[in-house]
């Protein structure tokens, strides 16, 4: 038996949060990394943020934020993003057009680099399975839960290998 002594990379996954930018926006964003998503050691953002201004209520983690369709340009947030952590590839990206066939266009904007979790967002419809070995993961909307019975965030865990849980918030 393989017993590893190291804790497994915890990343808190947030996407379409949709909030301007307020003291209110900033609280909420701090309870939900302090007080659900609590300890982790990185932050994605999938997009939709909207206010680019709360990118500083993460500036105590590393921090990986792409460009969702209701964000406005800013310096330093594309549009995708590869990230390499603990041995593993993800693949961060938003995404567009309707709920049909979402996964198959964001997952072909990776198409040349071997993934093993792909990040997105935009239908606010959370999702955590495995599709040819690769982990696809929405953690929905933490406050936009559109047609979906809850709010939600998600959580990667990364060690022997890369495992998502999504966290319903109501």
């Amino acid at each position: 038996m393989n017993i590893s002594s190291v804790s497994p990379l915890r990343i808190g996954v947030l996407s379409d949060t949709h909030l301007p930018d307020s003291g209110d926006a900033q609280s909420y964003l701090l309870d939900l990394i302090e007080n659900v998503l609590a300890p982790v050691d990185m932050i994605l953002h999938a997009g939709d943020l909207v206010a680019p201004e709360l990118l500083s209520v993460f500036n105590d983690y590393p921090t990986h934020v792409v460009r969702g369709n209701m964000d406005s340009a800013t310096p330093g947030v594309p549009l995708k993003k590869i990230i390499n952590v603990g041995g593993f590839t993800i693949g961060l990206i938003h995404g567009w057009g309707p709920p049909g066939g979402l996964e198959e266009r964001v997952y072909r904007e990776f198409s040349s680099v071997p993934l093993d979790c792909l990040v997105y967002g935009h239908s606010h419809c959370p999702a955590c399975h495995r599709r040819d070995g690769v982990l696809f993961f929405n953690p929905g909307s933490a406050t936009d839960r559109r047609n979906m019975a809850y709010h939600s965030v998600g959580l990667l865990e990364i060690g022997d290998d890369v495992r998502g849980t999504i966290i319903r918030l109501d």
